[in-house]
């Protein structure tokens, strides 16, 4: 057996080559498709976010807030504990 021509070789490294670009050009395709997705559910979860905090903010909103006056005194370290043996 003789030795492949170097023009053999080049072609063989071609045919190698195309290959691996179709297989790269395939999985580039599917991680945009992956990127888009996922900047989609991205999208949404951000304005599902938003949503709940503005929820949160309006249940906040609605609690009454207590006179200062009517808020009971703190208990002194003294007073909390049982001078009875």
């Amino acid at each position: 057996m003789q030795p492949q021509s170097l023009i053999e070789q080049i072609a063989e490294r071609v045919e190698r080559l195309l290959v691996r670009y179709v297989e790269l050009q395939r999985t580039n395709s599917l991680l945009e498709s992956q990127v888009q997705a996922l900047t989609l559910e991205r999208d949404s979860l951000k304005s599902r976010l938003g949503a709940a905090r503005a929820r949160v903010d309006a249940l906040l909103d609605r609690i009454p807030t207590a006179p200062a006056e009517s808020a009971p005194a703190p208990v002194s370290a003294s007073e909390g504990t049982d001078p009875t043996p």
